[in-house]
């Protein structure tokens, strides 16, 4: 039997017996506290994070501001409030916390006396406040609220509450988005204010752009940076107009903050730029970039602007000098010296930290092990980071800037952590498709018995342009799987990142070549080197391009798995174009629209092989996913049974692409499990 050893917060080391523990399941995933957006103080002693927990009894998640010693001396949780509290961010003089909360029944700025005391309102705005940042002065706030261009958030909360009046409900549209994500379009945008202390004054940077800062849905702060003199404000926009829905030409703006005006538009890149990050002495702007218009994952490379030649360079992160050495950086940092970037990035089925030697260009790997993410100088030679891996959830450490000297920071999750046993995560490497190298992960079952055959969870990772690697996932977990007495393997077949961007660009217009041929060789490398996987019973899932893949695979490799499960998937890429919302990203991975390129909307198509299927499918969708729309999940369901094929569609009315909820994640997990478990163990 293999367990995981583990710090205990208080206690030291501590080792739990198997009598008191029991294997990992979805329970223990829900369980773990989620640290995200830490924030390191002035002086570099503390950090502020969020921790995210589960409240099963409201079917949601909560959020907290902890406190964390830079040396690891010391935790401590800063707010109790039983409502939300996130984005905790330092004033100046590291005297107070400015953070969000829903306290007062909307979300608004609040602070709180780092040494003790009760939190005060800052903010009484009647808009939802977001993407919190305090001015490097301390004279004013930054954040963003949704309003409709060129009104006043009291004017856009007015027309909300009228519209909430009408008794008609019908939406009249004349372009482009009309719905998001997971949400309707109803003409506001994400602007930025500026939010002065001493008075009070509200300014809309953006009044009159049609465009958003942060980016919806999952855009934050990081796509704008305040000058360290507080007199500008740069932001990544896409102001496109009826370009929006197939262009990604996110640019940089320019705010006087001085004075009043518009934005002035300061990069020409018809491809994406975003990240924009001052150097400490401000003289400097670095940003994050891409070179090729529409396509959303191609590399970014590091852009450093001379603010006053106006000169740029481009900087790509390399980890090494190969032809697959490049690297596309996730975030970007400075070091307090504004000699160096940090940056994390995909890197070998890991999430490296690298830095960036601003002078020269050159980067290097500080730490390259785990998924590593908030890289920040702490102005002692050290860094702090997050980081987690397929044997638990993030955590924050320290580590010298030459990558010695790794330290624990905080140890939140390491009592539930003990409490469950984990599955043995192992590395290997074939040759896939192309003769290229091709990188997987198998996690062994919990219990392990070399004497005993185990079946298999074939794990199929989404994006396309993504990663199965050593990281601590939350709706995909291989240990959810471990748990339950199987080994999961997973493949980063051709199109993943952090093997060089050749490697990634491959899948493009090629959904169900290279891709597939590596899953099928890299799952008959698995069964031969790991003789105690039963190759008779093994069941292959996936979501996204994963939940694609597996209706590829139900037509193109009938006879290959027991079951299958997928989740999110498409099941025809013709429709699938008119029915999702971004529609850049078909129009790049087929090379065009259907009606340019029907040839390439065709050529990998499972509605066309429906007629080879007989594998048992287990088909899952959300109907609020407008991603992939759930009318692929029921149309797939459809053609299950009316074939005759044995299979089962789950349905959430209220998730989106991904389940989200506690009680329907725990649903979605016993479901999947029993669906595995009546084809591979009876």
């Amino acid at each position: 039997m293999w367990l995981v050893p583990v710090l205990l917060a208080t206690a030291g080391v501590v080792m739990a017996s198997a009598e008191a523990t029991h294997p990992f399941s979805v329970h223990d995933m829900l369980a773990m506290d989620r640290i995200s957006d830490p924030r390191v103080s002035p002086d570099g002693r503390w950090v502020v994070f969020t921790v995210s927990v589960t409240d099963l009894e409201n079917n949601r998640r909560r959020t907290d501001l902890y406190l964390a010693a830079t040396d690891g001396s010391a935790t401590r949780r800063l707010t109790t409030h039983q409502a939300s509290d996130s984005q905790g961010r330092w004033s100046p003089d590291g005297k107070f916390i400015y953070f969000i909360s829903s306290r007062s029944g909307s979300s608004q700025v609040w602070r709180i006396p780092v040494d003790g005391g009760e939190a005060e309102q800052v903010t009484k705005l009647p808009l939802d406040v977001d993407a919190l940042e305090v001015a490097p002065t301390g004279e004013f706030l930054v954040f963003s609220m949704m309003v409709f261009p060129g009104t006043a958030p009291e004017e856009t909360a007015k027309r909300l509450k009228e519209k909430e009046s009408r008794k008609a409900s019908g939406m009249l549209f004349e372009r482009l988005f009309i719905r998001h994500w997971d949400s309707w379009e109803d003409g506001r945008r994400n602007h930025l204010f500026v939010y002065r202390l001493d008075d009070g004054s509200l300014r809309d940077v953006m009044v009159e752009m049609d465009a958003d800062c942060p980016s919806r849905p999952f855009g934050g702060s990081e796509e704008y940076s305040i000058s360290p003199d507080g007199k500008a404000l740069v932001f990544s926009a896409k102001d496109v107009g009826r370009e929006e829905a197939w262009s990604t030409n996110w640019d940089l703006f320019w705010v006087d903050l001085r004075n009043p005006g518009k934005p002035t538009k300061i990069t020409t890149n018809p491809a994406w730029d975003t990240q924009p990050r001052f150097a400490p002495h401000g003289k400097v702007l670095a940003y994050l970039a891409m070179s090729r218009p529409g396509y959303e994952s191609d590399r970014y490379d590091i852009v450093i602007r001379d603010l006053v030649t106006n000169r740029e360079r481009r900087v790509v992160v390399r980890a090494d000098d190969s032809p697959r050495g490049d690297r596309s950086p996730a975030e970007l940092r400075w070091s307090r010296d504004g000699r160096t970037l940090y940056c994390s990035a995909d890197h070998l089925g890991q999430k490296a930290i690298f830095a960036v030697d601003v002078l020269t260009g050159s980067s290097r790997i500080v730490v390259g092990e785990g998924t590593c993410s908030d890289v920040q100088d702490l102005g002692n030679g050290r860094l702090l980071y997050g980081m987690n891996s397929l044997l638990g959830p993030t955590e924050l450490y320290t580590v010298n800037t030459d990558g010695s000297q790794v330290q624990r920071v905080t140890r939140l999750n390491d009592a539930k952590v003990a409490q469950a046993r984990f599955g043995k995560p192992e590395q290997f490497t074939f040759t896939g498709a192309n003769g290229d190298t091709v990188y997987g992960y198998i996690v062994y079952p919990v219990d392990f018995d070399p004497n005993k055959k185990y079946p298999v969870a074939f794990l199929i990772h989404g994006g396309p342009q993504g990663s199965f690697g050593n990281d601590f996932h939350y709706r995909w977990n291989p240990q959810a799987y471990a748990g339950a007495g199987y080994a999961a393997v997973m493949i980063d077949f051709h199109g993943s990142t952090g093997y060089g961007q050749a490697f990634t660009d491959s899948i493009n217009n090629d959904w169900g070549g290279k891709p597939f041929e590596d899953l099928m060789i890299g799952l008959d490398f698995a069964l031969k080197k790991y003789p105690f996987l039963d190759g008779t019973r093994v069941g292959a899932l996936g979501a996204s391009y994963g939940g694609y893949m597996i209706n590829w695979i139900a037509g193109k490799a009938p006879d290959r798995f027991r079951c299958l499960v997928t989740h999110s998937g498409n099941l025809d890429e013709r429709m699938a174009y008119f029915e999702t919302e971004e529609l850049w990203f078909p129009e790049w991975e087929r090379q065009g629209t259907p009606w340019e390129k029907p040839a390439n909307y065709s050529k990998h198509n499972p509605i066309d092989l429906v007629a080879k299927w007989k594998t048992p499918t287990l088909v899952i969708h959300g109907m609020n996913d407008f991603r992939v729309v759930y009318t692929q999940g029921i149309s797939t369901f459809t053609a299950l049974q009316r074939r005759g094929i044995p299979s089962q569609l789950l349905i959430f009315p209220d998730e989106n692409h991904w389940v989200l909820k506690p009680h329907n994640s725990i649903l979605w997990h016993e479901t999947v499990l029993a669906w595995l478990d009546r084809w591979l163990k009876k």
